[in-house]
């Protein structure tokens, strides 16, 4: 049986949740209702992931990897995952598991019927700077793009691949992945997921870059927004 689910995982100085990761998306694999595979987005860490990652890969068929030259960011990471995907469906979810793969299953409920399937989540497990800092960088989101998205930050996320791949990325675009599908004239939805404590690593936002740099972000989008080339096909010598 072909695979038909890419679950990617941008990773950044995460060697202490690595062998987490490992068992937690293994095990998923095994209750997938897609046939699942993993690929690792190593994004220029400077500690021992991409060792792990590398021993990881060797012991599973299900896990692969890619790894950069240097630190890129989280949104250049994820383009490179999306450029490498050769499965009908593409997934997101982050190196620090504040949420579980389990909920993948969730969200492929709705694969045949939308685009993008988001992840809502619900009680969140984030300090109170970090949520309101989130509530309001959505809010200034929402009133830029008027997709309707509660929680474009959470790091679960299942998209039709040939939507993913038509998605122009730029530096911060991770935030607006809702807003791009719909500019393609795609339908997407959010399912209530959960959310956990961080276990181990250190967070890669503060609060600039979780709300001024977003801020920023929206300028960047409606301009996308204003020279994003859209087109369908009506016919076509065969």
């Amino acid at each position: 049986m072909d695979y038909l689910f890419t679950i990617l995982i941008p990773v950044f100085n995460e060697e202490d949740n690595l062998l987490r990761v490992e068992k937690e998306l293994l095990a998923f694999t095994k209750i997938a209702i897609k046939k699942t595979k993993i690929l690792f987005i190593n994004d220029g860490s400077k500690d021992n992931s991409q060792a792990l990652i590398e021993d990881i890969c060797k012991r599973n068929s299900e896990f692969s990897y890619i790894s950069f030259e240097s630190n890129r960011g989280l949104s250049a990471a994820i383009k490179a995952g999306f450029d490498s995907v050769d499965t009908k469906f593409t997934g997101y979810i982050d190196a620090d598991l504040q949420t579980s793969p389990e909920d993948f299953n969730l969200l492929l409920k709705y694969c045949n019927d939308f685009d993008l399937i988001t992840g809502v989540r619900s009680n969140r497990k984030d300090s109170f700077v970090k949520n309101m800092s989130s509530k309001i960088a959505n809010g200034i989101r929402r009133s830029f793009t008027h997709e309707g998205m509660d929680d474009t930050g959470c790091p679960l996320k299942v998209i039709q691949t040939s939507y993913a791949k038509q998605i122009p990325m730029f530096k911060g675009l991770h935030r607006f992945l809702p807003a791009m599908i719909l500019l393609q004239k795609g339908k997407i939805i959010q399912i209530p997921v959960r959310h956990f404590p961080r276990i181990a690593g250190q967070a890669k936002f503060g609060l600039w870059n979780r709300l001024f740099g977003p801020l920023i972000d929206c300028f960047a989008y409606l301009w996308m927004k204003k020279k994003y080339i859209s087109y369908t096909i009506a016919k076509q010598s065969k």
